[in-house]
């Protein structure tokens, strides 16, 4: 439609961006204001659960990006085992990612209770050691990322009391990325940012096995 032909009731163009630039410079004022209002940096706890893909995705991919800043990052992957995944052979690429592989493999796999509970606390006792790392002014890491740890806690390998302590009791400038579905309400109550991936469909269920690069 040309300006002639334009209905004399709608707005022109130039009143368009006119009226976008408008709120744009007032959403700006508003965003500036707010940041400037918010607290001081802090170390975060992020919980990343849900029945959704994408929970440990998304915590690798802030390990990435730690690491793309400069930042040293620890990544400790429970329930994984023996499996050759797609983001071990990524973090190799980085000298800033250091990864830990604890635990067996799957429950469903192992089905020895004893042996899980075994590997789940030898593996967090790894993850306390690494939190002790990063005390002190050189701090070993800046962000500890606990892939799938919320499923050992879930199916109660290890106490969720002691997962909350060891946490809240974490470095004052360390950021812990915590994943798995089934994240327990004292952990969310604890964590600064929880992001609940909700599933809508997924191609397993119309019988599309896990594919490697994308679900490994």
């Amino acid at each position: 439609m040309s300006q002639d032909e334009r209905d004399p009731g709608e707005p022109s163009e130039a009143d368009k961006d006119a009226e976008h630039k408008q709120r744009m410079q007032e959403l700006k004022a508003k965003q500036d204001a707010d940041v400037r209002a918010r607290r001081d940096k802090k170390g975060l706890l992020l919980v990343h659960t849900g029945d959704g893909k994408g929970k440990s995705t998304a915590g690798f991919g802030l390990a990435l990006r730690a690491a793309g800043n400069g930042m040293k990052v620890a990544v400790v992957q429970f329930t994984k085992g023996s499996w050759k995944t797609g983001e071990a052979a990524a973090f190799k690429r980085f000298d800033e990612i250091e990864h830990f592989i604890v635990g067996d493999g799957f429950t469903w796999d192992t089905q020895n209770r004893q042996a899980d509970m075994r590997s789940a606390r030898e593996g967090f006792a790894l993850v306390e050691q690494l939190i002790e790392r990063c005390r002190g002014d050189q701090p070993a890491y800046q962000l500890i990322v606990l892939d799938e740890l919320n499923i050992v806690v879930d199916f109660d390998y290890l106490p969720v009391d002691l997962v909350v302590r060891t946490l809240a009791a974490r470095p004052e400038g360390l950021h812990v990325c915590v994943t798995g579905r089934g994240a327990r309400p004292e952990l969310i109550e604890l964590a600064d940012t929880v992001t609940e991936m909700r599933l809508v469909k997924h191609a397993y269920d119309s019988g599309i096995r896990a594919q490697r690069g994308i679900e490994f």
